[in-house]
């Protein structure tokens, strides 16, 4: 017997700053325009031709971002559309991982530019050519501003590994007891999960203490500790999930307290990313990186006579926004592939699932947007459960926006 049920029937998976990103974006757009446009006609008017070449290298610029609000207002416009399937949270990623694709030919065409002039230099007019570099790094400084509202964090491509147990718990519980101030914590970093009570300045007698759990379904287990660095440790490890109330027994079980602990789910920083904003940003830090590199070449350049630095600036400038491009194309494209984009989470399902006897044959786990997961997962089960009874394990993992079920009784 078979049941199959979704958990979620709304498919608007659209990040939590969608809309403030989407206004954002279109600002910035508002304010390249105005620089490319002042570039263009002052150049023409004073026979500059850097300053029409930086207007039009402006207009690429505006360009991209456009993709990126164009992606924003498509996916806003149609995030009830049934035609899609699991609603249009992906279509950031792909705009980010078509942007990326630009960006990567930028970075081809900066190199090819920058080697060529290391066999055919040309005259630079430093003059002209360090003004222009530094209004275009004031420019991008002011559109990553615009863009990331002040200070927010988006990981430009940097890999994070996440070893041990990646769980998410209340912070350390304080008592009073009659022993004095009382810290109870689980500790699990890089080891299994295990209670930790501690007494500052006090040593703790083990024999005269003991931690039981009562779980929400009534189950109970009773934890021994031992004398270890200064504190009491659980000899035996903490069963998943870790949501239940601990009653602390002191004086052997004379004084007792009682701590609620509830898990908290948190997401794994790909699962939140808006990568159609990342690459927006890294487009704008890729322009702001190269007028730097370019200000300090073309200075070099013209106090020390080192004409060389300007095609040596070009080919850093290339490889800086080449990896930029390689982690977005990267990041973005494994979504779009639904790979499984958190692993860690994956286990903790298992875990929980699995924690009562039954047995997960099957788990499909899944970004449908920034902050959105969806899974499928197949459960064999001895019980008579149906899909609800799975669907409420899994409520604590907040990133779960869509949940499909499948029950086998064996």
């Amino acid at each position: 017997m078979t049941d199959s049920v979704p958990g979620v029937h709304t498919h608007v998976f659209l990040g939590e700053g969608h809309e403030r990103n989407e206004r954002r974006t279109w600002m910035v757009i508002a304010l390249c325009s105005l620089m490319m446009v002042a570039e263009i006609v002052g150049g023409l008017l004073f026979g500059s031709i850097a300053l029409v070449a930086d207007g039009l290298h402006m207009s690429t610029h505006a360009s991209a971002l456009l993709l990126a609000a164009i992606a924003y207002s498509y996916a806003r416009r149609h995030a009830e559309d049934a035609r899609f399937s699991f609603g249009t949270g992906k279509l950031g990623d792909l705009a980010g991982f078509t942007s990326a694709i630009v960006l990567a030919m930028i970075a081809l065409l900066i190199g090819y530019e920058a080697l060529t002039r290391f066999i055919w230099p040309v005259p630079i007019h430093y003059g002209e050519a360090i003004p222009i570099a530094v209004l275009g790094l004031i420019v991008n400084v002011a559109s990553v501003l615009l863009l990331s509202g002040g200070g927010h964090d988006h990981h430009h491509g940097h890999g994070h590994s996440h070893a041990g147990h990646d769980h998410g718990h209340d912070e350390a519980h304080f008592l009073q007891a009659s022993t004095g101030a009382l810290t109870l914590e689980i500790f699990e970093h890089g080891v299994p999960p295990r209670f930790r009570l501690s007494c500052a300045g006090k040593d703790l007698p083990a024999d005269e203490i003991n931690i039981e759990t009562v779980r929400p379904d009534g189950v109970r287990q009773i934890f021994v500790l031992a004398a270890r660095g200064g504190c009491l440790e659980s000899l035996d490890e903490i069963p998943e999930p870790h949501a239940f109330t601990a009653r602390v027994c002191l004086d052997r079980g004379r004084e007792v307290h009682e701590v609620a602990f509830a898990e908290h789910e948190h997401a794994h920083a790909s699962t939140a990313r808006d990568n159609n904003m990342r690459s927006a940003i890294v487009h704008v830090l890729a322009d702001a990186a190269v007028s730097l590199l370019v200000i300090v070449g073309l200075s070099l350049g013209w106090y020390f006579g080192w004409t060389f630095m300007d095609p040596v600036i070009g080919v850093i400038g290339a490889l800086v926004i080449a990896a930029w491009a390689y982690t977005l194309i990267r990041d973005t494209g494994a979504i779009l592939l639904d790979m499984n984009p958190d692993r860690s989470m994956a286990e903790r399902m298992r875990a929980v699932v699995e924690a009562d006897g039954d047995r997960l044959t099957d788990l499909h786990l899944w970004r449908l947007g920034p902050g959105h997961l969806a899974a499928i997962l197949s459960v064999a089960t001895q019980r008579q459960r149906g899909a609800d009874y799975y669907q409420s394990l899994l409520k604590r993992f907040r990133t779960l926006s869509h949940v499909t079920v499948q029950v086998q009784h064996r």
